[in-house]
C-alpha cells in the first residue's frame, strides 16, 4: 500500500526519523474517530498521495483542505482517507526504523522491495502492524494461545493492495482494552519496547511454517503489543 511512498522511504532512512517527534504527531490522530467510508483504490491513492510528503499533523490538514477544494471532494471523505494513509503510514516507517536500528537486523537494499523490509539474522521479513481483528470471532486470549491460528487467518484475510503477498512476514498485532485498538499504532515508545524484547529473545524455531497457495515456505511470528 506504500506506492509512491518508496521514494520517500529513500529520504527517510538517509533522515532517520525523530521517534518521539512521530509518536507526537501521530497522537493528533486521536481527537478524531476513525472510520474509511471506502476501500482503498488507486483513484484516492492518487489524491492522497501528499501522505508521504511530511509527518507534520497541520501540514498534513492543509493539504487536505488544498486537494479537498480543488478537486471538489466531500471533506469528511477525503479527510478520513487523507487522515488514515498519513496514520498507518508514519507508523510504519517508525516500526521500521525501530527493527533496522536493532544489531542483527539489516535493511534491504532495494527500497522498493514490496516483500521483504529487512533481514532479522539472516531471514527475509515484511511487517505488519495489524489491529487485533475483531473478524476474527475470539478473543485475544484465545489467539495468545493460538498464534498459528490467528497468523494462517491474518495471511488470508490481508488487503489486496500492493503488499498483498505471503512471503515470511512478522505481525506486529495491537490490542487495547478499551477496544481502540488503532490508537496503538501511534504508541511508538510502547512498540519499541516490544520490538527490543522480541528480537532479544529470538530463535528461529519460534517461528510458524506455513505452505499457502504458491506452495512455497512461509515463516511469520507475531509480536503482541497490548494496553
Amino acid at each position: 500500500m506504500v506506492g509512491s511512498g518508496f521514494t520517500l522511504c529513500v529520504f527517510v532512512f538517509m533522515n532517520r526519523l525523530n521517534l518521539q517527534n512521530i509518536e507526537t504527531e501521530l497522537k493528533n490522530r486521536h481527537q478524531y474517530s476513525y472510520k474509511w467510508f471506502r476501500k482503498q483504490n488507486d483513484e484516492w491513492d492518487r489524491y492522497t498521495k501528499f501522505i508521504y510528503q511530511n509527518s507534520n499533523w497541520e501540514t498534513l490538514i492543509r493539504k487536505i483542505a488544498n486537494v479537498s477544494e480543488m478537486m471538489q471532494l466531500d471533506k469528511q471523505q477525503i479527510f478520513q482517507y487523507a487522515a488514515n494513509r498519513w496514520y498507518n503510514f508514519w507508523s510504519a516507517q517508525a516500526v521500521e526504523q525501530i527493527f533496522t536500528e536493532i544489531e542483527g537486523i539489516e535493511p534491504v537494499a532495494e527500497t522498493k522491495d514490496s516483500e521483504k523490509d529487512f533481514y532479522l539474522f539472516g531471514i527475509p521479513f515484511d511487517h505488519k502492524t495489524s489491529v487485533f481483528p475483531k473478524q476474527f470471532n475470539k478473543t485475544f486470549e484465545y489467539a495468545q494461545n493460538h498464534k498459528k491460528e490467528l497468523i494462517e487467518w491474518l495471511y488470508k484475510n490481508q488487503s489486496t493492495q500492493k503488499r498483498h503477498h505471503f512471503k515470511n512476514r512478522l505481525f506486529i498485532v495491537v490490542y487495547a482494552e478499551n477496544g481502540e485498538h488503532w490508537k496503538l499504532k501511534a504508541e511508538i515508545s510502547l512498540l519499541k519496547k516490544a520490538i527490543q524484547k522480541y528480537v532479544a529473545s529470538f530463535k528461529r524455531e519460534q517461528l510458524h511454517s506455513f505452505i499457502f497457495a504458491d506452495g512455497q515456505k512461509t515463516l511469520s511470528d507475531i509480536i503482541w503489543v497490548s494496553k
